[in-house]
């Protein structure tokens, strides 16, 4: 909206000075169309400000008895103006039901409980992280205490049933005790299936696990995460105290930061709820926890496998060995978080540190032993056969090594070898001298051979057949002055 005076400057413009719209706009720093408009009014009019009325305005006071009466939809609401005469669009509706429609908040009992009464247990996720040569899904275990609010946390990249019952056990022993009773989610590890009526069926293994520890197991509703709240909180408190701007290099270095937090920030911090520190309501749950069993519990997961050709079995993309005479058995493997265990009917046969890296091969250095042994009788037996087979002496000489020698097999394998060299026959012939000196040793067929290979045999008469085949010697006749020379010498000496 223009004022008076820019009107008349408009006006004034255009009649006096004979600019045009694009020169009055530029002189005035006003918009093309808005000059223009202006030019086309003989007197100025002020703007009537006015409320907009809208097609849905006296139908308001209906939208407001429907859903005072029932929680009517938008659409539900739309059709029945529609049938009282509205002939606007759906959208305003939409957007009006939505602005006047009472906020619904479901009322929910506060749950109280007893010291040692309960513990509620949850898995967060929070990303990936750097796992060796990989990347995993990085996952983290939370419990709570219900009423101390102590807190348990452990990270892994495997929400799997060993990983579940071993965090499980290490939250005990961080405690000092056992609850009475656990609160879960309805997750696979510990409800198989929990249909809305019906009793949940709890997974056998979490089960077993429970009654080897004495708590019960108490699956949440279906869609009722508020009876869980305590941990809840706990799993959005640690995304967003310790791992909100942590920089996560490696997995390895999660485990003893996630420690340190609990003991020196989470578990003495003034609880906002019960307004004291969690440790220090501990000391006064902790007597009324269970104690904990000295009997160990088998949390791992068990599989059946078969051993490849190359003594391996694989498991979570990456390769383990077994000793060398199972490949191609049938085995049974038992993963635990921290290492795998490969059994032959009851007895185990291997045992390794379990990788979470991808695409592995680890091995043991004793599994191939047997196979290197079968190998090394096998080379040792060839060599036997070729050693017998160089002479009809060769078996007894092999006697007389065995006898004498204590490396026996270096003996064998070098005699074999000087065949390759000076051929069968030269080496038979060896054995044979070798009796003759009573020499049994490698070293003495070698020292025959080399003799045998520089004796030159003695040259023939030279026979011709032809006179003209005669050789002719032509010698020169001898010097004799030197002897006249010595013989004047001695004459002179004398005189």
């Amino acid at each position: 909206m223009v004022s008076y005076e820019d009107f008349m400057k408009i006006k004034h413009l255009y009649e006096h000075r004979g600019l045009n719209i694009a020169q009055i706009a530029k002189e005035i720093d006003m918009d093309d169309r808005t000059v223009a408009k202006w030019l086309k009014e003989d007197h100025y009019r002020q703007r009537v400000h006015g409320k907009h009325i809208s097609k849905l305005d006296r139908f308001k006071d209906s939208i407001t008895c429907l859903l005072e009466r029932h929680p009517y939809s938008a659409a539900q609401i739309f059709h029945r103006l529609q049938q009282d005469g509205y002939d606007g669009g759906y959208t305003i509706v939409k957007d009006y039901v939505r602005k006047i429609r009472p906020r619904r908040i479901l009322p929910f009992l506060k749950l109280n409980f007893t010291p040692g009464e309960c513990a509620q247990v949850d898995w967060g996720s929070y990303g990936t992280v750097a796992v060796g040569s990989t990347r995993r899904k990085l996952s983290f275990f939370v419990m709570v205490l219900c009423y101390s609010r102590m807190m348990y946390v452990e990270f892994t990249v495997s929400q799997t049933m060993e990983h579940f019952l071993g965090c499980h056990h290490n939250a005990f022993m961080y405690f000092g005790g056992v609850p009475k009773k656990i609160m879960i989610d309805n997750l696979k590890s510990g409800v198989i299936s929990h249909i809305t009526g019906h009793e949940p069926v709890l997974n056998p293994k979490y089960l077993d696990f429970s009654h080897h520890f004495g708590f019960t197991i108490t699956p949440c509703g279906v869609r009722k995460p508020n009876e869980k709240g305590r941990v809840e909180n706990g799993v959005g408190y640690v995304k967003a105290n310790f791992l909100s701007g942590l920089d996560i290099s490696d997995f390895a270095m999660l485990h003893p930061s996630v420690r340190q937090w609990l003991d020196t920030v989470a578990n003495i911090r003034i609880h906002g709820e019960t307004r004291q520190k969690p440790a220090d309501m501990l000391n006064e749950e902790r007597p009324f926890l269970l104690p904990l069993t000295t009997l160990s519990y088998d949390a791992a997961v068990i599989t059946p496998v078969r051993a490849t050709k190359q003594f391996r079995i694989t498991y979570d993309a990456n390769r383990y060995s077994v000793p060398a005479e199972y490949a191609g058995e049938r085995l049974t493997l038992k993963a635990y978080p921290d290492r795998i265990c490969v059994y032959h009917q009851d007895q185990m046969i291997s045992r390794h540190v379990r990788s979470y890296d991808r695409h592995q091969d680890f091995e043991n250095p004793d599994h191939p032993k047997e196979l290197l042994a079968q190998r090394k009788k096998a080379k040792d037996q060839n060599l036997l056969m070729r050693l017998l087979a160089l002479s009809p002496r060769a078996h007894e000489y092999y006697r007389q090594l065995e006898q004498r020698r204590m490396n026996l097999r270096h003996h064998v394998a070098k005699i074999v070898g000087l065949s390759e060299i000076y051929g069968v026959e030269s080496v038979a012939r060896a054995i044979d001298d070798a009796f003759t000196f009573h020499a049994f040793s490698s070293e003495y067929i070698a020292n025959l051979l080399e003799q045998r290979k520089r004796f030159v045999p003695e040259l023939g008469a030279l026979h011709v057949t032809r006179r003209e085949d005669l050789l002719e010697i032509e010698l020169e006749p001898p010097d004799l002055s030197v002897y006249h020379q010595s013989i004047t010498k001695g004459k002179l000496h004398h005189a």
